[in-house]
């Protein structure tokens, strides 16, 4: 037992898809046309970091209630987690990519974190080695 994808709520496709492949590195899994229940036309697209098995399922909002969870997922908490070999790094690539870090680097017991946002406003924790 695994899980597969978790969703990401997002505001339109193509930015996202260019933020999660170009900025963070990861792949594009599947961007594929299906259909919404009533029958409407939309994406099924799918990014996972290389070598990862769970994948981020990338929903375009549909109405007023999903529009509202573009960049409020968790309710202002962290959550997700990305796990990086190379800290500084990585954290130096993002940052000169512009991604927005709301708490700078710090090392904890686990190891090294910094926070940043996701192109929809979501808070991420950037993790790395001690």
């Amino acid at each position: 037992m695994r899980i597969d994808l978790v969703t990401l709520v997002v505001a339109e496709y193509d930015p996202a898809i260019a933020f999660f492949t170009e900025v963070l590195g990861f792949e594009l899994v599947e961007d594929s046309p299906a259909e919404t229940t009533d029958g409407r036309p939309k994406r099924w697209v799918v990014v996972r970091p290389p070598g990862a098995q769970t994948g981020l399922l990338l929903a375009r909002a549909d109405g007023g209630r999903q529009e509202a969870a573009v960049g409020a997922q968790t309710a202002g908490r962290v959550g997700f987690f990305l796990r990086v070999d190379d800290f500084d790094a990585t954290h130096r690539r993002l940052a000169d990519a512009g991604v927005e870090f709301v708490r700078p680097p710090r090392t904890e017991p686990y190891g090294r974190v910094a926070v940043f946002r996701d192109i929809a406003g979501n808070p991420w924790d950037l993790l790395g080695p001690a």
